[in-house]
């Protein structure tokens, strides 16, 4: 757990070095509208799709889930050499941010799966917590080492960036290599192979669908961090070469909030827990919808932000575990993964297509509405039976 954790940290000190100035590189760098950025967002994150699913389903498939996470480590380190190369050229780009995500959803089943079979049930939102902390102490260092690299080389030298993100990622693959083990006692065979047909099973349970659609919801939810930090720059004229803390201020809400709610789940069950971070995402609309202004807002809004991940990321990791047999435990993991990032893809979108085509605030308010919705349809979901393990079910 530990190094698995540790690889978590060094490769999110690499990705978040890239994810904060991403925004800021690409619209005010390169010019491009919220429109080409939200497409490009949104490839970002739903290019990982596919791979999630062949990702998990190769993990269960050959029973080498450290293999194919290692994988997919290694193709977002190579994808900061494509940045790099890809100049100002979008399409370029966004064949460079495709490798990355598609790398990130290679191994991000995989990886959850480890820790899920070598967890107990009743901990499982600790052991998230635990190590959706250890992340996000990589997420929060990550912008601020590309923040001291810009002022070192340049307020414009995103090449460096770039160029100390590579290495950074390269050296958790080794780490992974060397320190991670392939606890084969976990990975026994099946008494029948893995198979497409076993695995398309898992949808006709009623649970798992269940699960599938409240993984939807959230990310039909989520407009995306990126977004939410060009709304806060410019609606307060933050200057952009201190745009990476906004990066920052989120992180550091996550990295204190992810074991107490993890541990939260685990003692009042993981509902409530979810419905907290919905709670949390809708606010984060309605504050940057409100008169507030000055550093009020930003405090807000980044607290808000990180409550919502640290109510949510491990947590619905956490309570689709039980529901999944150990043999299609990657796999159904990666289902639950691809369809929130599908639905993110879709979000990123529209949001902004409303915002190129409308206004920030009509932009804003759709967001909001829809994320009032989920709220309401998750709570229904959540509430039919079996749809999702209670704490008072799991002891």
């Amino acid at each position: 757990m530990f190094a698995l954790g540790t690889v978590s940290l060094i490769t999110d000190v690499s990705a978040e070095m890239v994810t904060a100035i991403l925004p800021v590189y690409l619209v005010v760098g390169l010019s491009l509208s919220p429109a080409a950025y939200g497409l490009i967002d949104g490839v970002y994150s739903g290019a990982t799709v596919l791979l999630r699913l062949a990702g998990g389903y190769a993990a269960d498939r050959i029973s080498g889930r450290k293999s194919v996470a290692g994988a997919g480590y290694a193709m977002s380190a190579l994808a900061k050499l494509g940045l790099l190369a890809a100049g100002a050229s979008v399409p370029a780009l966004a064949a460079a941010i495709t490798a990355d995500r598609a790398g990130k959803g290679l191994r991000t089943a995989p990886r959850d799966a480890l820790i899920t079979l070598s967890t107990p049930p009743t901990g499982l939102g600790r052991a998230f917590g635990v190590h959706r902390t250890m992340d996000t102490i990589g997420a929060f260092a990550g912008p601020l080492v590309a923040l001291g690299i810009l002022m070192l080389a340049g307020a414009q030298r995103y090449d460096a960036v770039f160029v100390a993100s590579f290495c950074i990622a390269a050296f958790g693959v080794v780490v992974l290599v060397l320190f991670v083990r392939d606890d084969r006692a976990s990975l026994l065979s099946p008494s029948r192979p893995v198979s497409p047909r076993l695995a398309l099973g898992l949808l006709r349970r009623a649970p798992i669908r269940r699960l599938l659609a409240v993984a939807c919801l959230f990310g039909l939810s989520t407009i995306g961090d990126g977004f939410v930090y060009l709304l806060l720059q410019r609606r307060e004229g933050l200057n952009l070469g201190w745009f990476p803390l906004l990066a920052v201020g989120t992180s550091l809400g996550y990295l204190v909030l992810a074991y107490p709610m993890g541990s939260l789940a685990d003692r009042l069950g993981r509902r409530p827990v979810l419905l907290i971070g919905l709670l949390s995402l809708l606010s984060v609309y309605l504050v940057l919808l409100s008169p507030m202004r000055g550093v009020a807002i930003v405090v807000a809004v980044l607290a808000c932000l990180g409550l919502f991940y640290a109510a949510t990321d491990g947590v619905l990791m956490a309570l689709a575990g039980p529901l999944l047999p150990e043999s299609l435990r990657a796999t159904g993991l990666a289902l639950v993964q691809s369809s929130q990032a599908l639905a993110y893809f879709v979000s990123s979108i529209l949001f902004g297509l409303a915002w190129s085509y409308g206004s920030q605030r009509l932009a804003l308010a759709a967001a909001a509405l829809t994320t009032l919705a989920a709220l309401i349809l998750t709570r229904i979901l959540t509430r039919l039976p079996v749809a999702i393990p209670e704490a008072s079910n799991e002891s």
